[in-house]
């Protein structure tokens, strides 16, 4: 592939380009120097080699076109690669608001590789015996919104020969294409499609003898016809092999092949009827059809190691009917010592596999193909280990040694809802386990009630009130949740036993249904599905509708919706939004409690982010970034909030919008992080436009009142009047509420409380892009050394996702779900933390803290900065390794003792005013000259 003038341009011009509207002078002549040096050295070439878009952009840049240029970089930030397109024969370029961009041939026109067909499948069904495809395809940047889509078809195309088999294409609406394409310019709800290869034409396909058709889509375009393969789901029924046996004899595999979707017609001249454990001994039969040719042996391999037993005709082999007619059927079988197969067989959870091959007289390996009725099959070995009898989708025989596992062989709803999952686990395996749903990419984690007997197990899962550990039920949030067997006493999830279900039922799923009525009042639709092949998962279906999902429909919205709602009248209520949805927590939780304990006559909404975190039952809940939510953010008369809401909203009259913010910063933050390899030029020209929104920003000392007003470019001042969730370690009550907590969390009497709340690390990530848990505490030596007298509260980053190991067991506590950190500092007798500005709240605790900054230089010299030494000003101990932290702990008190008079100063710096009145200040202001400033004092 031929370089791009972006490939060969140095990280600091590319830089520069990504951010070239916030771009220095100096910087603007570095970028066109560079741009036209790579182009005399190397030509056109590396110019015309890039996307379009990116294309433009760079042949804006060597041309030193710098108003235009900043036009573009705008654009392309609001839909990355999206552009319209002009012209029936010779498309060209065309960037949404710049028609009359003046752009030179080789840059505006188009080519088929400027214009990718995307062509995925989503889903797959037998009805009766057609087999029927359905899916979306779209080329990029050229929807069709409405209209009949007149040439559009689908054609089976042969892998070897390239024959094409016309296909029944019907148009339909799948807004998953709009969804997937990432665009916030196009709709592609109508690209969906329908395929239908009928009964007829598979016995077609079946008559033309072995080998593999793909399926290809041909939309029409300008300068002609568009092709692609129509490429594979991830996961579900639509992502996996199925097999189909014609009354000829003949397979055909409805599957995939590389990732594309195909069909394989295979005419297998053997297939192994049965594969039975008697006796000591593996025994295989199989089938073959008259005349065929016999292989002589067959081959079970795993590793190095492999073992071969010949095939050997089965005495009174004949036809099926047992005639004695001209036999259609022979049967063989070959037979192997199971004491040899599993003589190496790892104890544990390890899975061993085999591969199943028959050997021909030339020595060719052949698959091990299954006859139709084929029935899977499980063999105990040694105590937890078994020998499966399996099958994949293609429908070969797969052998394993493998760890017992608990198969689900019935799957019921009941009318209220309840998915309810039956299956088959030895007793003596189930003994001392319990049941884990871990969703797939957040790795949240929920206990589930079993009841074993006889062999068998039932779990019941109500979706909309699924148990967590310290507090009320909740919905399970979006994504997908597999089932776990885990033993009641184990650290971390290394030896779980993942739930499958029976091979032959998955031909039952998908399963749909609908949950019972949520808090919200509406249901929710929910599907079981299989991954790997009998790996099932249960999936809520998304938070948001339709017509709310997805770049392009969120970009309607707010240009659209959201508008049309600002111009109707304002609404007595409150709009909180706290951490983005993601906890009903922090200062905004603060306000919403003074305001229903002050009786003011308003309507509290609280926005929830797709996680369903908990929220008061006595508010209406919104999900961030549906409808409701618009309507809220535009019609509230008070807006409380702790972080950003974005760019594109703007106080409308009369509207009052608090920011509260969320901490004291030791972290670099804003305009501050400027230079470094983690400022976003961008971000940083967005901030005084963003902060011009709020009425005053909440600050909680004078130390962060010159900060944030510098790093924010906050212009209008900001009020003064300490955090309103910091009101809490002054309260009356407060005994009483650490009361509730301790009693809500169930935590032991009579032992130290420990809260770690860590920070999260950016460069720390999952492939999943979420922030991942950088544990470097040894949880396992700190229960032996202190958990007889104490229990550990691990509190992850709001950002952070990854499983506590040891939670459950006695000592770890994971609170993550915990609706707000502020109880957990009133129920705490220490405070381990890093970075994170709890160490700011929690010393107005005046109870001691620990901290566990093993990776200090990296982070403030790489990868944040902090704004003072901290090695000076910490009130409290900087440890660098976990076995540190266990002895300071076990110590506290005199490091108390050691560190009184740095807490002391540290306090005075960071902690005033600090009279727990903090909450009172902000509501006063807020409500003052408003409608409700009667109830701005308790007079």
């Amino acid at each position: 592939m031929a370089q791009s003038l972006a490939g060969l341009a140095p990280a600091g011009v590319r830089r520069i380009l990504r951010f070239f509207p916030e771009s220095s002078q100096t910087e603007r002549e570095e970028l066109r120097a560079t741009a036209r040096e790579l182009l005399d050295t190397h030509g056109e070439g590396v110019l015309t080699a890039l996307r379009p878009a990116e294309r433009v952009m760079w042949y804006l840049a060597s041309e030193g076109r710098a108003e235009d240029l900043v036009e573009v970089v705008r654009g392309q930030r609001r839909d990355p690669g999206g552009f319209l397109v002009a012209g029936a024969r010779r498309p060209r370029l065309v960037l949404p608001g710049l028609r009359d961009l003046a752009l030179p041939d080789r840059i505006a026109a188009l080519g088929r590789r400027d214009l990718p067909v995307t062509a995925q499948l989503t889903s797959v069904e037998w009805r009766g015996d057609d087999l029927v495809w359905g899916g979306y395809a779209f080329v990029a940047n050229l929807p069709r919104s409405s209209g009949r889509a007149v040439g559009r078809f689908a054609v089976l195309k042969h892998g070897e020969t390239g024959r094409l088999i016309k296909l029944r294409l019907r148009r339909t609406t799948n807004e998953q294409a709009t969804v997937a394409s990432g665009q916030a310019l196009h709709c592609y709800d109508q690209t969906g499609f329908e395929v239908v290869v009928s009964a007829r034409r598979l016995r077609e396909l079946a008559g033309r003898g072995s080998g593999q058709w793909f399926l290809h889509i041909g939309i029409p375009g300008p300068g002609g016809i568009y092709t692609a393969r129509v490429r594979q789901r991830d996961v579900g029924t639509a992502g996996h092999n199925q097999v189909r046996h014609l009354a000829d004899g003949s397979r055909l595999v409805a599957g995939f092949t590389k990732d594309a979707v195909s069909i394989t017609v295979q005419q297998p001249p053997v297939e192994v009827e049965s594969c039975t454990v008697a006796d000591g001994e593996l025994v295989l039969v199989a089938r073959a059809r008259s005349g065929a040719e016999v292989p002589t042996a067959v081959s079970v391999v795993e590793g190095d190691t492999g073992f071969d037993s010949p095939l050997t005709p089965l005495s009174g082999s004949g036809s099926d009917s047992g005639s004695g007619s001209a036999d259609a059927v022979r049967r063989y079988q070959a037979v192997f010592s199971l004491d040899r197969l599993t003589a190496n067989d790892p104890k544990g959870i390890k899975t061993r596999p085999f591969e199943v091959t028959l050997k021909g007289a030339d020595g060719q390996d052949q698959e091990a193909h299954l006859a139709e009725g084929f029935t899977t099959g499980r063999h105990r070995l040694a105590p937890g280990r078994e020998l499966a009898v399996h099958r994949d989708g293609r429908g070969r025989l797969m052998l394993a040694t493998r760890a017992v596992r608990p198969v689900v062989d019935t799957m019921t709803v009941t009318d209220a809802g309840e998915l309810v999952l039956e299956g088959t686990y030895p007793l003596g395996e189930a003994a001392g386990k319990k049941v884990i749903l871990r969703h797939g990419v957040r790795f949240e984690e929920k206990e589930l009630p079993v009841e074993i007997a006889d062999g068998r197990f039932t779990v019941r899962i109500e979706p909309e009130a699924a148990p967590q550990v310290d507090g009320p039920e909740l919905p399970l949030c979006p994504g997908r949740w597999y089932l776990f067997f885990r033993d009641a006493d184990a650290w971390d999830k290394s030896r779980d036993i993942p739930v499958t279900l029976r091979p032959e039922q998955v031909g039952e799923l998908p399963l749909r249904f609908s949950g019972p009525q949520g808090a919200s009042g509406q249901q929710r639709a929910f599907t079981v599905d299989r991954r790997e092949f009998d790996r099932i998962f249960i999936e809520p279906e998304r938070v948001l509708g339709p017509d709310e999902h997805g770049a392009y429909r969120q970009r309607i919205l707010r240009e659209t919706y959201f508008q049309e709602q600002r111009e109707l009248p304002l609404r007595d209520a409150v709009l909180y939004l706290s951490l983005g949805g993601k906890q009903f927590s922090d200062s905004p939780r603060s306000v919403y409690e003074e305001l229903v304990r002050r009786g003011v006559e308003v309507e509290h909404i609280w926005i929830q982010d797709a996680g369903l975190p908990e929220m008061p039952p006595e508010a209406r809940v919104v999900s961030w970034g549906s409808r409701e939510c618009y309507e809220a953010l535009a019609r509230s008369r008070y807006v409380v909030v702790n972080t950003a809401i974005g760019d594109w909203f703007v106080t409308r009259p009369g509207q009052r919008v608090v920011q509260t913010w969320h901490g004291t910063p030791l972290k670099k933050i804003g305009k501050d992080l400027s230079g470094s390899p983690k400022s976003n030029p961008a971000y940083i020209a967005s901030l005084p436009h963003s902060y011009r929104q709020f009425d005053f920003v909440v600050s909680p000392n004078a130390y962060t009142t010159e900060i944030m007003s510098r790093a924010y470019c906050i212009e209008g001042g900001m009020f003064e009047s300490g955090y309103p969730r910091n009101d809490v370690f002054y309260a009356p009550d407060r005994e009483a509420r650490a009361a509730r907590v301790r009693e809500r969390l169930g935590l032991p009497e009579g032992k130290k409380v420990v809260l770690y709340a860590p920070t999260w690390r950016e460069d720390q990530r999952h492939a999943s892009k979420l922030y991942k848990l950088d544990l470097r505490i040894d949880l396992a030596a700190a229960q032996a050394e202190l958990g007889d007298d104490h229990v550990l509260l691990f509190r992850k980053h709001p950002r952070v996702h990854g499983n506590v190991p040891g939670a459950g067991r006695g000592f770890v506590w994971d609170v993550t779900r915990y609706p707000d950190i502020a109880d957990l500092y009133l129920v705490a007798d220490v405070l381990i933390t890093d970075y994170s500005s709890a160490l700011f709240d929690f010393a107005h605790s005046d109870k001691p803290m620990l901290f566990f900054t093993y990776d200090l230089e990296h982070y403030r010299d790489t990868l944040r900065g902090l704004y003072f030494d901290f090695t000076t000003r910490a009130p409290g101990p900087l440890l660098e390794t976990s076995d540190q932290l266990v002895k300071a702990l076990r110590d506290v008190d005199a490091v108390e003792a050691d560190y009184r008079e740095k807490y002391a100063q540290f306090k005075k710096d960071f902690c005033e005013p600090g009279d727990g009145l903090a909450t009172a200040r902000v509501v006063d202001r807020m409500l003052a000259d408003g409608p409700h400033a009667a109830a701005s004092t308790d007079g």
